[in-house]
């Protein structure tokens, strides 16, 4: 906003006496500076659950003081149906969803709207005790952009123009089997390799070429997302297989241990949380949760378990010493130490969550945008705002500003927090 002042300089340095040059200068500089430290700290999102794999932005200075009738939407679009998050990076949204007869990945201006590009292949919608669509949320990164559909169809994209750079049949590649509600973890990228939750216990593509590097079996997979921990100084990649957890080397793809994780209906869909050497896991359909304490090269060891959260399919986050996440359709705030529930919020549904600046971002199941702090001793909520309809499963996403919201039936809107005047 001080582009004005600055681009006069050159004008008013010929006016002023050589004495107020300087001092010009650095009344400008103070400004600028001055009005760096009042905007936000602003921070993109380019894959699933954000750059630090848990669902936590470093975003700060966002606003939670909203008009009467809730932020001000800058765009809304209509995508297809599915349930893939949006990726946020070098200006630009991505996310993915069918129409009945193909899966469309789609790139839009993340200020306005606008489709950059998109890019569409044939792809069944596959309801099975839900409307389907598409399940993974792309992953950008150096310029390009991953994503899987349920089928196991991987594509890499030139993230800023759409360019299929190379495509391959992940199932088809490795032999492994697609799960019963289709692939649905998002791609993970670590050094040259995209790393996918496939087979027994993962697969990974050469980035450039999509090359099979390493495959671990031909069976079902879990439905979480890969991610990258560090296990005693050694890079790890963990994600939920069928019936367990498992971690392997990214490298390789050899097994570094397996923790026996067997739930209702094979369903392990959210993924592990870690904070320094514990792991926290969920899943639904009443099994419940566990924290395990992982040791340089060893098998975990199991510090509690119960029944107190049971993520469904929406990941959990861990903000100091508590656990957030959603009891099927509670929202639950656990002692992370003992598992012990802190609180219990019930208006919500089976919505969905992310955190940042130590306030919850939440998306209750019927479209109600919510931000509360990240508070132990109570839900206690900072704002609140109805701004989408229909089922909402889909977590919200933070980036530069703005939260963006979807629902089950491709419903996408973007609404302005970062508190500036219209």
């Amino acid at each position: 906003m001080f582009n004005a002042s600055v681009s006069n300089e050159a004008h008013l340095r010929a006016r002023l006496p050589c004495r107020f040059v300087v001092s010009y200068s650095s009344v400008v500089a103070s400004i600028a500076c001055f009005a760096a430290s009042l905007q936000i700290a602003a921070d993109d999102w380019p894959r699933w659950r954000g750059p630090d794999f848990n669902g936590i932005s470093k975003e700060a200075g966002w606003s939670t003081s909203w008009p009467q009738e809730g932020p001000r939407q800058l765009w809304k679009a209509s995508v297809g149906t599915g349930f893939s998050s949006i990726a946020v990076s070098g200006g630009r949204a991505y996310t993915t969803g069918n129409d009945g007869r193909q899966d469309t990945v789609y790139c839009f201006d993340a200020n306005t709207g606008a489709v950059v590009w998109k890019y569409s292949y044939d792809a069944p919608i596959d309801p099975h005790y839900y409307e389907g669509g598409t399940s993974a949320t792309p992953t950008v990164d150096d310029n390009k952009t991953y994503t899987i559909g349920k089928r196991g169809q991987v594509f890499c994209f030139d993230a800023a123009t759409g360019k299929v750079v190379w495509s391959k049949n992940l199932a088809g590649e490795t032999g492994a089997k697609v799960p019963e509600w289709g692939f649905a973890g998002s791609a993970l990228v670590e050094g040259g390799l995209v790393i996918f939750n496939a087979g027994d216990a993962g697969a990974a593509l050469d980035r450039e070429s999509g090359k099979v590097v390493w495959s671990n079996g031909r069976g079902s997979a879990g439905y979480s997302s890969p991610i990258l921990f560090d296990q005693g100084g050694r890079r790890s990649v963990l994600m939920m297989a069928l019936r367990s957890i498992v971690a392997v080397d990214p490298k390789t793809g050899r097994e570094l241990w397996q923790y026996p994780w067997k739930t209702l209906y094979d369903v392990n869909a959210a993924d592990p949380v870690i904070t320094g050497d514990r792991t926290l896991v969920s899943s639904g359909y009443d099994h419940g949760c566990a924290l395990l304490r992982v040791a340089t090269g060893g098998n975990p060891a199991l510090l509690w378990q119960n029944k107190n959260l049971r993520n469904h399919f929406s990941s959990s986050l861990i903000v100091g010493d508590s656990v957030f996440g959603f009891d099927e359709s509670e929202l639950k705030c656990l002692e992370l130490q003992s598992g012990n529930v802190r609180w219990t919020e019930r208006s919500l549904g089976k919505g969905s969550l992310m955190a940042s600046d130590g306030k919850l971002i939440v998306l209750g199941e019927k479209g109600q945008l919510v931000v509360a702090d990240a508070s132990p001793s109570a839900f206690k909520p900072l704002a609140r705002a109805q701004v989408i309809g229909g089922k909402c499963w889909t977590a919200p996403v933070l980036a530069n500003g703005k939260i963006y919201c979807r629902n089950a039936k491709g419903d996408v809107v973007c609404v302005d927090v970062s508190g500036k005047a219209n």
